[in-house]
């Protein structure tokens, strides 16, 4: 069993995935050797080696004991007293015994327990315990059962996103992965591996939108007659779609609905919208067809939508569409990092719900063994699957609840990337099955994370106001236990363009004349960064 030198008290309490130890004081031989918070120690057992975390410490009530909490990791298996490495699984079989010894875990157990994977992995940096030892995720545990990387501004959590990002693909160069880039912080982070997907880089046809992202466009959302213009869209829409395909009189239309994604002419749409509105003399009755035309002309006419209005010919783009967004083939670029700082902000969550619905679709629709997995990464997720369904878009949040729910079966992987995790819906953050959880001041942001994540991260939580710029606590199946590590930092070429103004150097010199006003209002009238 345990030397008897080592040892800095015994268990007093056992529940569950926890445990409680007495320290005895420095005339044992412990006090040179504290059990601090983030400590490793272990429990000798007749069978087995109990290893379990410090997550916190106090004087007992009453008394002047000190007393030690800890969440349990794993054991190591076979007899303690034989010499030899023994192999550490996660999970207890059995458990520690009242008054039974505890010591501090040695650098060689240390490095047992957080030993490298032996299935497939990514090093994202060192555990804290020990800044020699590497710290390693286990890759399809954690895209294949999504994952949620959390923290507050200026936590590092941009960082976290793009070193796990830059492991997978030193890795897997011909990874598939789709990144919702709210601010074009990431671009610069992979130079050369991405495709910046943009207004001016990518056309996304008004014929890719189902019927439900359409009249999000076209209806106001505060019109009056929202509902009979919604009904006027829905019928002509499914005319120009049959129209425009031939099957206009074919028995049950091809298949064709208002929502499956094939072109039409929107001229083709305004012409049947002014037949029908012809056919009234009252103004009044005309209105909602007079609104609808009057929505889709301004589109239309409006350079700042012209990746999705625009193009007098009209052609069958899916195929082109898809792959560009899916990276097929992946041509030395496996990100396609979508741009929205430049979408109008009319359509910005239309833009979203078309890109996640096309991924799923296209993901369900694949033949099974040719199915390409993918990721899709949504940063600033809180946007588009907030906590409360009435401050967000519809269509999106339902893409992305699909995606968590059904995307393992389908190899669609999501990973939700929020400095604001009490803002996103509780239900499909519990769907990720792993969490890097960056510093986080906020007690209603901690309360929420806890509840979202598995009991044997509980403990761990406790450190995240007081971790420091690129920590983070790991838990759940893309770790071999829980963890809190020190994120591998990046060259400033790799980093994310997500820093804020530094005043006190731009502050320093009067270095702007009127020509940078001049600058700045032509690209802003023009709406070109």
């Amino acid at each position: 069993m345990s030397d008897r030198k080592a040892v800095l008290g015994h268990v007093v309490s056992v529940s569950g995935a926890a445990m409680i130890g007495h320290l005895a004081g420095a005339e044992s031989g412990a006090g040179d050797r504290p059990a601090r918070v983030g400590a490793v120690l272990k429990v000798d057992l007749a069978g087995s080696t109990v290893y379990g975390i410090v997550t916190g410490t106090r004087l007992s009530d009453g008394a002047p004991a000190r007393l030690v909490e800890l969440d349990l990791l794993g054991e190591a298996t076979g007899d303690p007293r034989k010499p030899g490495l023994r192999p550490f699984q996660r999970g207890v079989s059995a458990y520690p015994a009242l008054g039974d010894a505890l010591a501090l875990a040695t650098p060689m157990e240390l490095a047992q327990v957080y030993a490298r994977p032996a299935a497939s992995n990514l090093r994202i940096g060192t555990v804290f315990q020990d800044e020699n030892l590497p710290a390693y995720v286990l890759t399809d545990e954690l895209l294949g059962k999504h994952f949620a990387v959390l923290g507050t501004t200026g936590s590092g959590k941009s960082c976290a996103v793009a070193l796990i990002l830059r492991r997978l693909l030193d890795e897997h160069p011909n990874g598939h992965i789709v990144l919702i880039d709210p601010h074009n912080e990431y671009a610069a982070a992979f130079e050369g591996q991405v495709a910046v997907l943009n207004p001016e880089t990518i056309h996304l046809p008004y014929w890719l939108l189902n019927f439900e992202e359409l009249t999000a466009v076209l209806v106001g959302r505060d019109d009056e007659d929202g509902l009979v213009q919604a009904l006027i869209l829905k019928r002509n829409v499914l005319t120009a779609k049959l129209r425009f395909n031939g099957a206009e009189n074919t028995p049950g239309n091809a298949g064709i609905t208002v929502d499956t994604p094939v072109p039409y002419r929107l001229g083709d749409l305004i012409y049947l919208i002014d037949e029908e509105a012809g056919r009234y003399n009252n103004p009044e009755a005309a209105r909602p067809y007079l609104r609808i035309k009057a929505r889709m002309e301004n589109l239309r006419d409006d350079r700042r939508f012209a990746f999705m209005f625009s193009g007098l010919l009209v052609r069958d783009s899916l195929a082109d569409i898809v792959g560009g967004i899916m990276r097929i083939p992946v041509d030395g670029k496996p990100i396609a990092a979508v741009d929205l700082s430049g979408v109008p902000s009319d359509v910005v969550d239309v833009v979203v719900s078309v890109m996640c619905r096309l991924i799923f679709d296209f993901a369900v629709w694949s033949v099974r063994d040719r199915a390409l997995p993918l990721l899709l990464v949504c940063e600033e997720a809180h946007r588009y699957v907030p906590h409360d369904p009435a401050l967000g878009f519809g269509p999106t949040r339902r893409a992305i609840a699909q995606i968590a729910r059904e995307g393992r079966k389908y190899g669609v992987s999501l990973c939700l990337v929020s400095q604001r995790p009490s803002d996103l819906s509780e239900t499909i953050l519990a769907q990720c099955n792993t969490f890097i959880a960056l510093r986080m001041n906020n007690q209603r942001d901690q309360d929420f994370v806890r509840r979202a994540m598995p009991e044997s991260g509980f403990g761990l939580l406790a450190a995240l106001p007081s971790l420091r710029t690129r920590e983070a606590v790991i838990v759940g199946e893309g770790v071999t236990v829980p963890m809190r590590v020190r994120l591998q930092p990046l060259s400033d070429a790799h980093q994310p363009r997500s820093g804020g103004a530094l005043f006190s150097r731009d502050w320093q010199d009067d270095s702007e004349g009127p020509d940078f006003i001049t600058d700045t209002l032509d690209r802003w009238r023009k709406q070109r960064r």
